[in-house]
């Protein structure tokens, strides 16, 4: 099957470049003018939606968490706000990922196929003949091929980064993880200084839906200055 991808940008320059680009690598590209058209689209199977951020009537923070009401597809945003600020609020939407523009052939290729390896691992669309066991721990359980987390028996719902970043800690459960290890483990790309704060966010989330008292965690423990660890 096809894989699938929305592109939601006002700008019809910027659609049809990723478009075009994304096309060449064997993708079927869906590309509309607004953030209502979008959200139309995701009742179709779709394993990856790029958002720019500033359009018309719905900007792509709102139909960002629109999408995360009903889906955990992947998520980039594709957009000229490229300051830190701006990557924070836009993972804090539920984003999975951050590309400011202007961007490379290189660079889009590269996040769009990380974010669909990701997507189809975890969320067990590539077929695995040999699933993780369920991991558990004080009321905490996660079932990695299902891609479902309870609570004290009660479904939370997670982004594919957040359960990966689960996963992760909890598969190696008191082992400190620092920041670089975390993204190069979980986003599959080489470390660069500002992803730590992409990890700081993801992780805020992350305990936000599994803690009790994000303040004081039960389960992800931070190290100051070396990193977090799953207890």
């Amino acid at each position: 099957m096809t894989t699938k991808i929305i592109i939601a940008d006002d700008n019809a320059d910027i659609r049809e470049i990723v478009s075009v680009l994304l096309s060449s690598e064997g993708y079927r590209v869906v590309a509309v003018p607004d953030g209502k058209a979008a959200l139309e689209h995701m009742e179709e199977d779709i394993d990856l939606v790029i958002l720019d951020v500033m359009m018309p009537d719905m900007d792509g923070y709102q139909v960002c968490r629109k999408i995360r009401q009903i889906s955990n597809v992947p998520i980039l945003f594709l957009t000229a706000k490229g300051l830190d600020a701006d990557k924070t609020l836009g993972f804090s939407f539920g984003a999975d990922d951050y590309l400011a523009k202007p961007f490379s052939y290189n660079e889009l290729t590269a996040r769009v196929k990380a974010l669909l390896r990701r997507y189809q691992i975890y969320k067990g669309k590539a077929q695995d003949h040999h699933p993780t066991p369920s991991l558990s721990c004080e009321g905490l359980t996660l079932d990695p091929a299902q891609k479902q987390v309870l609570i004290d028996e009660k479904r939370v719902d997670l982004t594919d980064t957040e359960c990966a970043i689960l996963q992760l800690l909890m598969t190696n459960r008191g082992q400190l993880f620092s920041a670089a290890m975390i993204y190069e483990k979980v986003w599959d790309e080489p470390y660069f200084y500002s992803a730590n704060n992409t990890v700081m966010v993801h992780i805020r989330n992350l305990r936000k839906k599994i803690e009790q008292d994000p303040d004081h965690p039960r389960y992800i423990h931070t190290v100051w200055g070396r990193g977090y660890r799953f207890d």
